[in-house]
């Protein structure tokens, strides 16, 4: 927080908090710097635990606690010494018995919280939903001017510095503190508006709210955006889940750009479709270039890393599990790399790391391996675009053999390798795979045939052999021609969605061709 002047000490505080984080430590130090104190419920309960002298509000205002504790603070002995403007409501304030509150403390009924059980019932939601709260902070942070405000726990330790340091808070403090409640309230009332429009008076869910509203936290300023003439920053949930872009801790390097942003999330989403395997995925310009599993991360690197050394320089690299030294000694001898990014990393690969000082090398902490369901958004001119992840897994049920030909066993791990390969490759995509590695990759065509004409090229120039690959693609082939194609360049197996109307003309092209077919039922556009 800043340090600016115009400073405003505290002789009066109300705290009411849901959640008690750090409560202890900011108690200690109000009550080491002569600050009275006002509370409610619970919180009155837990302050006089700790042993300190506590004044509950209702004998502060003269009005016990009405209706089940729904009715506390809404009072103008609250309200109005929030309120209160120094030199303006002087008078009025002495009139009604109105003692000044300078410093309020608070952090909301857990609405989050009860809704994200998946048993809670409509009644048990809205029984959560902060009424006086809201109001306090509204009116607590309306009039920053005079008054602090403090909805995050993590705040707590710097407002005491600051007290015991400058017996004060700066009204710039106060503006930063006032403008983060105000986003605490919006926040709030987004979960209630997005829950009760998503959840009919019946208690049943509808797909999507009829309101939808997000919030992010700025997280940092980029330089630009794609290009330099964009302005551009990166903004993250509140409380972003490990192993997520938004959790990731640089641990060195330049500052990171919205390209690398990008690109980094790309290869981690891409990586994470392997977990149990050791992996590398190499994104460049949000693409795979090489993905590889093997038994160690050293060895999928080297083979990733082989089937596109050309679009490997400046890239990104994902693994997804820890980094040692070796491995960090091995990639630095092959390539220039702009990110890597991975769950974990030893301390002498990070000593590694650190004689490439520009480098940026990324800890985004381990995932969690079941399903987690989540929104993408997907900003248009003067509008929003709003879908499910796409999480869905590739089951070995929903695999289907249409031609005559029976895969053989590594046949089939290399097509559900390259399946999830193909899912995070932009559309149309295209990608060839052999022995558990990626052997071309043909991303972003306007024509599904001329996708498996650059895998095959793709391949040809990094000096691998495509006969007797596999081929996913993530939607079906209209027409034969991308199934020639890929006969031609040594396709041995193809893994596909089908779907067309022109299936069985696919399929009796793959028999001609005696290539193995298998129809997923699955389609995973990328664009």
């Amino acid at each position: 927080m800043s340090t600016t002047q115009n400073r405003i000490s505290v002789r009066r505080a109300l705290i009411s908090v849901s959640d008690k984080t750090n409560l202890d430590q900011l108690a200690a130090g109000l009550n080491e710097l002569g600050v009275e104190m006002l509370s409610t419920g619970g919180t009155a309960k837990y302050l006089k635990q700790l042993g300190y002298e506590v004044t509950e509000v209702s004998d502060y205002t003269g009005y016990p606690e009405m209706m089940d504790g729904r009715i506390k603070t809404l009072h103008p002995k609250i309200h109005g010494a929030l309120l209160g403007r120094t030199g303006t409501d002087d008078e009025v304030m002495q009139q009604n018995g109105i003692e000044a509150i300078d410093l309020l403390v608070v952090n909301l009924y857990p609405f989050e919280q009860t809704i994200s059980s998946q048993n809670v019932t409509l009644q048990q939601a809205i029984e959560n939903i902060d009424i006086g709260g809201p109001a306090m902070v509204r009116a607590a942070s309306k009039n920053h001017d005079r008054v602090t405000v403090l909805v995050d726990p993590e705040d707590y330790e710097e407002f005491i510095d600051e007290m015991t340091t400058y017996s004060g808070i700066s009204h710039a403090n106060r503006h930063i503190l006032a403008a983060k409640a105000f986003a605490h309230t919006a926040r709030y009332d987004g979960l209630i508006a997005n829950y009760l429009s998503s959840t009919k008076d019946t208690g049943d869910k509808n797909d999507f709210p009829r309101f939808l509203t997000t919030q992010y936290r700025h997280a940092a300023h980029l330089r630009y955006g794609e290009n330099p003439h964009q302005k551009a920053a990166f903004y993250v949930d509140k409380n972003p889940q490990s192993g997520t872009i938004g959790a990731t801790k640089q641990i060195q390097g330049k500052a990171l750009s919205y390209n690398n942003i990008a690109d980094a999330d790309a290869a981690l989403e891409c990586v994470k479709e392997f977990d149990g395997t050791p992996a590398c995925v190499i994104i460049k310009h949000a693409n795979p270039c090489g993905v590889a599993l093997e038994s160690n991360l050293e060895l999928a690197y080297l083979k990733a890393f082989s089937t596109d050394p050309t679009s490997a320089f400046g890239g990104v690299i994902a693994f997804n599990e820890k980094v040692n030294e070796q491995l960090a000694t091995t990639i630095l001898e092959k390539q220039f790399v702009e990110v890597i990014i991975a769950p974990e990393f030893s301390k002498n690969a990070l000593e590694v790391f650190s004689g490439k000082k520009n480098l940026r090398v990324l800890e985004c902490g381990y995932w969690q391996t079941d399903e987690h369901h989540w929104l993408m958004f997907k900003r248009v001119n003067g509008g929003m675009l709003v879908q499910d992840a796409d999480t869905l897994q590739l089951k070995d049920e929903d695999l289907t053999v249409v031609s005559k030909l029976q895969p053989t066993e590594q046949q089939l791990e290399d097509m559900k390798f390259t399946w999830k390969v193909a899912k995070r490759v932009k559309s149309n995509a295209i990608v060839y795979g052999k022995d558990l590695m990626t052997i071309g990759v043909g991303a972003g065509q306007m024509s599904r045939v001329m996708s498996a004409r650059i895998a095959n090229i793709k391949a040809h120039d990094a000096g691998l052999k495509v006969s007797g690959s596999v081929m996913a693609s993530d939607a079906f082939f209209p027409f034969r021609d991308g199934i020639d194609e890929a006969a031609a360049s040594g396709i041995a197996a193809v893994i596909q969605p089908g779907g067309s109307i022109r299936d069985q003309e696919v399929i009796d092209a793959a028999n001609e061709h005696n290539m193995v077919m298998i129809f997923t039922g699955i389609r995973h556009f990328n664009h």
